[in-house]
């Protein structure tokens, strides 16, 4: 177990993060919007000229001054311990900070198939370990579509506990994002997250993916569900494409406002997910979010 992790934001039953109050430390960045950017996991970046995870954040503390990371689970080389203990070098040498790990995984944690839900769970607790080789404090574990089942609670919330049971002994708060609109619909996650009913286990709020598949009221409802159960990271974005490539504006003062009116404490990691330049679409963001934070 990484040194320090119980007593740096956990307690012996719940976590304990302490989170900056200062809305520019507030702040990260994802690298899901610079994949163009930086090399994937079966990518060469040597070949291709793309940036190494490891380079992320001092890269961003040189375009942005932000040194607060959110890194994709797609651009680790790998989880070997020494990669690990490089990524979280790097990191550190620049003042950095991982505050969360987007994990992606292909396995459904509420398939009817007993063996596929095993998979998501040892997924899911593979990148817990690596949560704490790098020092984050929090992973985001997805929950893709089963092909043998319609989303169902019971068994989501048998999965995730076993994930969250695990998560706990290592000090890894565990979230879940409302992003894909049939697996992760804001209303099934809250119901999943209030059946699991651990401190370990929260939502992760994001401001736009609710947006662009569901009617207004209904999303903005749920974004409210969300943080009313959030912890430690909210996604933040200001427009995004529908499946029919229409871009759908978030209204910010709105969303900023749920967020305050849940006494949200935790980090806003900036997330440009619609066309055009993410480093442009990033800087936009961070101006925002910095004027509704302060």
């Amino acid at each position: 177990m990484w040194p320090g992790a119980k007593a740096a934001w956990a307690t012996s039953s719940r976590p304990n993060i302490r989170f900056p109050k200062e809305a520019s430390e507030r702040i990260a960045i994802a690298s899901y919007p610079f994949r163009d950017f930086v090399a994937g996991s079966k990518g060469d970046a040597a070949a291709t000229g793309k940036l190494e995870l490891k380079d992320f954040a001092a890269h961003l503390a040189e375009k942005f001054n932000i040194r607060k990371i959110e890194p994709w689970s797609e651009h680790f080389r790998s989880l070997d311990e020494k990669y690990l203990e490089e990524l979280r070098a790097a990191v550190q040498k620049v003042g950095g900070m991982i505050v969360n790990i987007a994990v992606d995984g292909e396995h459904s944690p509420y398939a009817a198939d007993k063996s596929e839900r095993n998979e998501a769970i040892a997924f899911s607790k593979r990148w817990v370990d690596a949560a704490v080789a790098v020092g984050s404090p929090s992973i985001r574990t997805n929950m893709p579509k089963a092909h043998d089942s319609e989303p169902d609670v019971a068994r989501a919330a048998e999965s995730l506990s076993r994930v969250v049971e695990y998560a706990e002994t290592k000090s890894v708060v565990v979230n879940l994002e409302n992003d894909n609109p049939v697996s992760e619909d804001p209303v099934f996650i809250v119901k999943l997250i209030d059946k699991v009913n651990s401190p370990w286990l929260h939502a992760l709020p994001d401001f736009a993916n609710s947006l662009s598949a569901r009617p207004a009221p209904y999303a903005y409802d749920g974004i409210k569900q969300m943080f009313s159960h959030a912890y430690g990271i909210c996604h933040v974005k200001a427009m995004e494409a529908d499946d029919k490539g229409q871009v759908v504006h978030v209204d910010m003062a709105k969303s900023f406002g749920i967020l305050k009116d849940e006494k949200y404490r935790g980090y806003c990691s900036m997330e440009f997910d619609s066309p055009g330049d993410p480093y442009k679409g990033t800087a936009d963001l961070i101006e925002t979010t910095l004027r509704y934070l302060s």
